[in-house]
């Protein structure tokens, strides 16, 4: 494949990756803080889609997801392979936006006159970083296929079959023929 079309997908697959993953991320922390408001959102929004931009760009995701499953002796595209790529994206994504979102929230409830002996960062963190992690594992189980095939098919690359089904496997993970 044309490797410069290949750089197209995988760009276009990083922004609508980050730009999805910091909008429910962001939600969904902004909610478990117990004081939601709008603009709160839109800031832990901006500062998380930067973030996970930055990350998109520097890590070659790509790489990383399929060099695991190869280690692990995968099937490209099957569940267990798809599984094992989103939590590594998940490992490498979420914990860090967390934090940011955390802190930034933890900053902004102490200038806004809340006590600082009375929060602690770290439960603040751990108390949305279970439900992040989780939450971020589905987005990228379910968005990421999404995303590749459409960048593919934008770029005009034919994407290959999803797979995932119980009949990509036959005996010890070889390949049904």
């Amino acid at each position: 494949m044309d490797p410069k079309k290949m750089r197209k997908v995988g760009m276009l697959v990083s922004i609508l990756m980050g730009v999805t993953m910091s909008f429910f991320l962001s939600l969904i922390g902004t909610a478990v803080s117990g004081h939601f408001t709008i603009p709160g959102w839109l800031i832990s929004f901006l500062i998380s889609t930067v973030v996970s931009l930055i990350i998109g760009f520097i890590v070659p995701m790509k790489k990383v997801t399929e060099g695991a499953s190869r280690a692990l002796k995968l099937q490209p595209r099957s569940l267990v392979a798809r599984c094992v790529e989103s939590l590594i994206s998940d490992i490498i994504y979420t914990p860090l936006m967390t934090f940011l979102m955390v802190f930034f929230a933890y900053k902004n409830a102490i200038a806004h006159g809340a006590p600082a002996e009375s929060l602690n960062l770290g439960k603040m963190f751990l108390g949305s970083f279970g439900i992040c992690m989780a939450a971020g594992f589905l987005l990228i189980f379910i968005f990421m296929p999404l995303y590749v095939k459409l960048a593919m098919k934008k770029a005009g690359i034919q994407p290959p079959p999803m797979g995932g089904g119980a009949g990509d496997f036959k005996g010890k993970g070889e390949p049904r023929r």
